[in-house]
């Protein structure tokens, strides 16, 4: 596109903003780096993260920072530190100093909606990993389909269950109610086994942090005597419930399973009491996200949608992913 036209879009753009913009270089970790080609030659690309406190984050960054630097592309990410505000600010930013496109892993979807509406009128390609942004504004869609991998991860709980000679498993979910993916995750779980014959005894809110999601698993296990497998919905989620089991000496009762790998959810796999963990593969979606970001820059037609599968990690392949998380 024409740089002309792209100041024509971004003036209409930036006076429908009627706030002050956060600088993208405030909580960014810059160039990602790569070899050869003038500033000019290179499309100016921002990623809009959520933290870089979680393991899934990094690693996400990781993949996009080596497709940037193999493609030729200047990579900035904005750090929101888990405040969705900040993240249509950055956008905003982005818009103001004239990207080529926008990588968003939202925080809240139905929020983010009039940032990248006016990013697609000021020009910029627009790519949403994980979470889905269900907005015409949105050229492409990379990550997990995460109603079929909760639905996956059902059925290996049913088949887990049959394979234990659980008739019925009593099941407590403990969730983050704030997150559109983990509500997902957790209404196609609980179909998945409430149709093999599984009972969802409870659900608690973890609110996808690692201290209340503790904290609530072990009300969780206190007030569910009679329950034998809790499901965990996220990071925190996991990280919290298997803590919980641990100080609530649980781990001869109930069964874990859940999403995303750390070194305490492979402790627990080692243990015996963590029997699944959903895998995704965020370094792939990182870089399967700037790499499309580049083709839409380059004129390519938007692939819409760009699905990672998932791995469920059990004692039988967790070595692998050992190396990652120790």
């Amino acid at each position: 596109m024409a740089r002309s036209t792209r100041l024509i879009r971004l003036t209409a753009a930036t006076t429908i903003l009627a706030t002050g913009l956060l600088s993208a270089a405030c909580g960014s970790s810059g160039d990602s780096g790569s070899s050869g080609g003038s500033g000019e030659d290179r499309p100016r690309v921002g990623l809009v993260q959520i933290n870089q406190q979680a393991i899934f984050f990094n690693e996400m960054n990781a993949g996009a920072q080596q497709a940037a630097k193999e493609a030729n592309v200047d990579l900035t990410i904005f750090n929101a530190n888990d405040d969705a505000a900040k993240q249509n600010e950055a956008i905003d930013n982005f818009v103001q100093q004239q990207f080529d496109a926008v990588i968003v892993v939202a925080i809240d979807v139905e929020g983010i909606k009039p940032a990248v509406k006016i990013a697609k009128d000021a020009g910029l390609k627009v790519v949403a990993v994980d979470a889905i942004v269900d907005s015409p504004a949105v050229d492409t869609q990379v990550g997990v389909d995460n109603a079929a991998a909760a639905q996956q991860a059902g059925d290996f709980v049913n088949k887990w269950a049959q394979a234990q000679g659980v008739s019925a498993p009593k099941i407590g979910v403990v969730g983050a109610l704030n997150s559109f993916i983990q509500n997902i995750r957790k209404d196609d779980f609980n179909k998945t086994v409430e149709g093999a014959g599984a009972k969802i005894v409870q659900t608690v809110d973890g609110q996808n942090k690692q201290e209340t999601a503790m904290t609530a698993a072990e009300n969780l296990l206190t007030s569910r005597s009679d329950m034998n497998i809790v499901y965990a919905t996220g990071e925190p989620a996991l990280l919290g419930t298997v803590a919980a089991v641990k100080s609530q000496n649980a781990a001869d009762r109930v069964k874990v399973f859940g999403w995303d790998l750390t070194k305490e959810a492979i402790n627990g796999i080692d243990e015996g009491f963590v029997a699944g963990v959903v895998q995704q593969d965020p370094k792939t979606e990182g870089y399967e996200a700037v790499k499309e970001a580049k083709a839409l820059v380059g004129g390519a037609q938007a692939k819409k949608k760009i699905d990672v599968p998932v791995t469920i990690v059990t004692k039988d392949n967790v070595d692998p992913y050992r190396a990652t998380f120790k």
